[in-house]
């Protein structure tokens, strides 16, 4: 069997044939910058396939991680965590409190391309908000950072009154130690995909400031297409990033790949399955 693999017609030589042959097409061409990235993504996926052969090989079992409690993206899980303990608050309530951290906020109503999430565990919105002063010790010393963005959204939500309501919208906030703030929102983002994010692609645009159409080439944001309220939205100068129907038809397709969290049982249970490392 090894003999097969490693002999001169064997498996193992080709490869390292082939892999020469790469390694010097690579150098003797000069690569855009989009054929680099393209090459590099399937040399790690042929670098991660090989680290799996070798784990296979060995016949003691290797964790499929190693648990770090000083990786960011393990401390952003936990956060996440307390996120979702704390409880869920109308908006309409919103008031001033210090601190800075993460915020999820969520969805409710009848909006018809938002039923997939409606009254579910799922967020349409996640957010961090940054302390005063990098090194703030306290809530005071970071100041009414956190209450201030969610206050922030509020008024922008209360705007959309063609197709929104302010009383539909629910939200859980997190105070945290400064500098915690960017790894949980993006363990957030990873884990709910929200449609209001932007980096999902879809509902982008709620954070968004008014900008004058004639000073720059600037294009009315989806969320501002579907949920028309906000006056500077409103410049018939401005053109629509896309057309709600094409909203309605990407969002369509999201929920079919990123199914909503109906409950928080459905949900720990996702936390705790990205924790298994066997």
């Amino acid at each position: 069997m090894i003999k097969k693999l490693t002999g001169s017609a064997g498996i193992l030589p080709e490869i390292q044939e082939n892999l020469n042959k790469l390694h010097l097409e690579a150098k003797s061409q000069s690569l855009t910058p989009r054929a680099r990235k393209v090459l590099e993504t399937h040399i790690r996926k042929v670098i991660s396939d090989l680290g799996g052969l070798l784990n296979d090989l060995d016949p003691i079992r290797q964790p499929t991680s190693l648990f770090d409690p000083s990786n960011p993206k393990v401390v952003g899980r936990f956060v996440s965590l307390a996120l979702v303990a704390q409880s869920r608050l109308p908006m309409i309530n919103i008031s001033r409190f210090y601190g800075s951290g993460v915020y999820a906020i969520y969805y409710n109503g009848n909006f018809p391309p938002y039923q997939p999430i409606a009254n579910s565990e799922t967020p349409i919105y996640v957010g961090q908000a940054a302390p005063s002063i990098s090194n703030a010790r306290t809530p005071s010393e970071q100041g009414e950072k956190l209450s201030s963005r969610l206050i922030e959204h509020f008024k922008n939500i209360s705007k959309a009154t063609t197709s929104l309501s302010i009383n539909d919208f629910e939200y859980r906030a997190l105070v945290v130690q400064s500098g915690w703030e960017t790894a949980a929102e993006d363990y957030l983002i990873h884990l709910f995909h929200p449609i209001w994010n932007s980096e999902t692609q879809l509902v982008y645009g709620l954070g968004k400031h008014g900008d004058a159409a004639v000073t720059r080439s600037n294009k009315r944001s989806p969320w501002d297409t579907i949920h028309p309220g906000r006056i500077w939205a409103s410049d018939i100068k401005l053109q629509d990033a896309k057309t709600p129907a094409r909203v309605e038809q990407e969002l369509e397709q999201h929920f079919k790949i990123h199914a909503a969290f109906p409950d928080l049982d459905s949900l720990l249970l996702s936390f705790l399955d990205e924790l298994k490392q066997i």
